[in-house]
């Protein structure tokens, strides 16, 4: 991929837009991940089923909110650090999820205005809501792709028409690696995607761990594949690490989210079931 592909948006530019795909029918029958996630955030884009789940899983696992919560924490601090610090002007962010507050062009556009960020995601009802990801700067530009993370090559050649992969990139994967259920899979899709991005690249990856709470979210993870979709699997925190296999893992490595850089240095809420890092392509 050249850079020339990636830098054909003018700046400013909302990119190849959603409407012009078909859109596929939204099942209301079913609970989904991304409307679950987002009824526990506090939004409005899901549906009764949705909510039912939600509310069931919350029962079994009392933590299930602040997952939720600490796992959009650890986007902010994430995107903060890269669009700052390490001065990452690409995002290219798989699992984005429904849009609700601080989405990663806004936190990356608040430090940068200039930063591109390409989103990826496959349930319907945000390829329906993905205009709201697509209020970019004027300096910088958005996209959406519709596409799922099994499909790392069509991810990789549809993010091009907004992202020069000659330029350092950062890959999130927030909260959706633990949809892929074989472990080989998801090393060789995660690698496949950092393959594709150049040196001084960074990946930016959350999972969920049964560590703190296993009982719980065990129960939680059997009830979700029973009644939800997609299907899902938990990680240890060793398994997580072997996702950064190549990269150089930033301090303080990979933590329970509220221990990743919290403000002020010192976290000051107790561990929950999702674990994140961030590593950085030598």
């Amino acid at each position: 991929m050249t850079d020339n592909v990636g830098d054909s948006s003018a700046p400013g530019q909302d990119s190849a837009a959603p409407d012009e795909e078909p859109r596929p029918q939204i099942d209301a029958s079913v609970p989904h991940s991304a409307r679950v996630w987002n009824y526990w955030l506090g939004g409005k884009d899901n549906f009764g089923v949705d909510r039912e789940v939600g509310d069931q899983l919350q029962a079994m696992n009392p933590q299930i909110v602040r997952i939720a919560q600490e796992d959009r924490g650890f986007l902010i601090r994430a995107v903060t650090y890269l669009a700052g610090e390490a001065g990452i002007r690409q995002f290219l962010d798989i699992g984005t999820g429904l849009p609700t507050a601080n989405n990663t062009h806004q936190v990356a556009q608040r430090v940068a205005p200039e930063s591109k960020i390409t989103y990826v995601d496959n349930d319907p009802l945000v390829l329906a809501h993905a205009r709201a990801l697509l209020t970019s700067s004027p300096e910088g530009v958005t996209d959406y792709i519709s596409a799922d993370l099994h499909e790392p090559e069509k991810i990789l050649q549809e993010a091009a028409r907004t992202l020069g992969f000659s330029k350092p990139v950062a890959v999130m994967l927030l909260g959706v690696v633990l949809f892929i259920m074989d472990d080989d899979e998801a090393r060789s899709v995660v690698q496949r995607l950092m393959d594709a991005c150049p040196s001084g690249s960074y990946l930016a990856l959350t999972h969920g761990t049964a560590l703190i709470e296993r009982e719980a979210m065990e129960e939680h993870t059997r009830h979700w594949n029973e009644h939800g979709t997609p299907k899902l699997t938990m990680r240890t925190p060793e398994q997580i690490v072997g996702l950064f296999d190549g990269l150089e893992l930033l301090e303080p490595g990979v933590v329970s989210c509220p221990q990743w850089r919290p403000e002020g240095g010192i976290s000051q809420t107790a561990e929950v079931d999702v674990f994140g890092g961030v590593g950085r392509k030598p």
